[in-house]
């Protein structure tokens, strides 16, 4: 999975369609999720489309599974996870992650109905994280 900063540096350079284009191939990127941990537990509340968010790994190295049912929405759940992925699970519990983030500017790029859950997916993770830190 490609880096965050890695992420921005294309984003920034493009604009418009390209933008949908690129969050669509980042959700094409993610790693296969298993259809059997789609359940009522993983699924992410508030979101327009289906996303379901799966911790893996251990304390010292979070690792998340995702997927959603709609291509934009799977590539907005990529970026949270791009920022998260593979880091120890105290640092993902408090860590800013609307603030790493930001600088893509969802909210003026894509309408309010696809980013109304991405504080819902942010929580999701956080919990799993601090969950998984705490024991």
């Amino acid at each position: 999975m490609r880096t965050l900063d890695d992420i921005y540096e294309e984003y920034d350079f493009l604009e418009g369609d390209e933008r949908y284009r690129l969050l669509i191939e980042l959700g094409r990127e993610l790693e296969e999720m298993p259809g059997a941990l789609k359940t009522d537990a993983t699924l992410v509340r508030g979101c327009s489309a289906q996303v379901w968010v799966y911790p893996t790994g251990e304390d010292k190295a979070l690792h998340f599974l995702a997927d959603s049912n709609a291509a934009i929405t799977k590539g907005i759940v990529a970026l949270v996870i791009a920022a998260v992925q593979d880091r120890p699970a105290a640092e993902v519990a408090a860590m800013d992650v609307s603030a790493a983030l930001s600088r893509f500017n969802l909210t003026a790029q894509l309408s309010s109905n696809r980013t109304q859950g991405v504080p819902n997916m942010i929580a999701l993770v956080q919990e799993h994280a601090a969950r998984i830190a705490a024991g």
